[in-house]
């Protein structure tokens, strides 16, 4: 499966500087029994998901209820779906889709954290990417392979999340997490 990109993330304490990427990204080591997919629940305090269509609904939900399942054998809280942040990560995943580039950083020089201040995000943590994992189970088994993407799954600090993913583009499917505080 083509490699994923680095995890960039900002540290709570200096929002200001991106952590280095992780660039670790050897052969796929074994993954323990994989657990069901839990269907996901709404809640009071979940944000209401952008209108999607059938085939986004699906795969957005299972990422979600996956990053939670992972945060929950951490002892962690669940993040809650961000309807900003899920603008923003089906943005990301449909531009990378549409030009063919594949970075946490767009042709234009942008980076997330330009992205999300362009439309008034000021809470954005870190971003998860990847390209290529057939389904949502196969992309999160890769996300946790990495000790980058891991740590923004498992960033203890981090409260909202947005998913874009985009299944039509050459050489995808195209995912994108990004996480909020």
């Amino acid at each position: 499966a083509p490699a994923d990109s680095g995890a960039p993330a900002r540290p709570a304490a200096d929002p200001s500087t991106p952590a280095p990427p992780d660039e670790a990204h050897g052969p796929p080591s074994p993954v323990a029994a994989a657990t069901p997919a839990v269907a996901y629940g709404s809640t009071g305090a979940r944000h209401p998901e952008p209108a999607a269509d059938t085939l986004r609904a699906g795969p957005v939900a299972q990422i979600l209820a996956l990053v939670n399942e992972e945060r929950a054998r951490a002892g962690l809280n669940p993040l809650v779906a961000s309807h900003r942040l899920t603008v923003l990560a089906q943005s990301f995943s449909d531009d990378m889709a549409r030009r063919g580039f594949f970075s946490h950083t767009d042709p234009d020089g942008r980076t997330p954290w330009d992205r999300a201040a362009k439309r008034g995000i000021g809470n954005l943590g870190g971003e998860n990417i990847a390209r290529g994992h057939p389904d949502p189970r196969a992309v999160m088994e890769a996300w946790m392979r990495s000790t980058g993407h891991r740590a923004n799954i498992l960033n203890r600090t981090y409260r909202t999340l947005g998913i874009g993913v985009n299944l039509t583009g050459a050489n995808g499917p195209w995912w994108t997490q990004d996480f909020g505080y």
